[in-house]
């Protein structure tokens, strides 16, 4: 007894202790994270699909990304980024980029949808990422109530409680969501794009982004029933308004005092 003792009060034990349970945890944090990813993402592509996309690649994308996207100096590796971020990125014309800057700004989409799926199968082969959503967790018909609580606690902060979008530091920016498809929202969601941290289903389950599309769908078809939106930026445009309207109003009463008076 007296042996198992003192190698209970080993110095070690403590660190070899501490070594195993965040073992443990590491595995089953990954465990969990898989099987929310994969409840999410079961899109899968044919053998074919990603032939095309590959020569899509190499004719439009290896010249930033490197031939097999393993990365350049001009652009990141592609392996592990998943479907999601090329359906994201590629779709909503982000790439290819149209010049080196800060952030890549939304344009016309340069490939069609069939081609961008090509290319998002190819990019799929090269590792494990984030696949293209299911169409049940796109469908708009989620808790506008809980998506709304959803994206104000994750969202608010750079995309405007209004989702109007905002300006970050260095020349970056949280683009407005208005106009943004369903599907666009949950894969920038699971791929983290530009700035945008990344929420996978440990941190937002699906159902809770279904929620949240549906928050920005209902704010965005309701308009601004209180009047004029002001830019959707909260008290500073409306306070500068009626400092603005108060002051013209003392203005115009002074000139017109001042005529009654001569």
């Amino acid at each position: 007894m007296k042996a198992l003792s003192q190698k209970r009060r080993h110095p070690l034990a403590a660190l070899a202790l501490l070594v195993l349970g965040l073992m443990l945890t590491g595995g089953l944090y990954a465990v969990v994270t898989t099987v929310n990813e994969a409840k999410a993402a079961t899109t899968t592509f044919t053998a074919d699909q990603a032939h095309q996309g590959e020569k899509l690649f190499v004719a439009n994308c290896a010249t930033c990304h490197g031939l097999g996207a393993k990365g350049t100096e001009n652009g990141p590796s592609l392996a592990g980024v998943g479907a999601a971020a090329v359906s994201f990125q590629v779709g909503t014309g982000r790439m290819p980029m149209q010049m080196q800057g800060p952030q890549a700004r939304q344009k016309p989409a340069q490939f069609n949808a069939d081609q961008t799926n090509e290319l998002a199968a190819y990019v799929a082969t090269l590792g494990n990422g984030p696949g293209i959503p299911e169409a049940q967790y796109l469908d708009g018909k989620g808790n506008a109530t809980v998506g709304g609580e959803l994206f104000r606690v994750n969202c608010a902060m750079c995309h405007n409680a209004a989702a109007a979008g905002g300006a970050l530091t260095r020349g970056k920016f949280a683009p407005a969501l208005a106009g943004v498809s369903n599907d666009h929202i949950y894969e920038a969601m699971v791929t983290g794009p530009q700035n945008m941290p990344v929420f996978n289903d440990a941190n937002i389950t699906p159902e809770g982004k279904r929620d949240i599309i549906t928050f920005l769908n209902t704010i965005e078809h309701q308009g601004s029933p209180g009047g004029a939106a002001l830019g959707s930026i909260g008290p500073v445009s409306e306070g500068l308004l009626v400092w603005t309207l108060v002051l013209g109003v003392v203005i115009g009463f002074t000139v017109w005092l001042t005529s009654r008076t001569s």
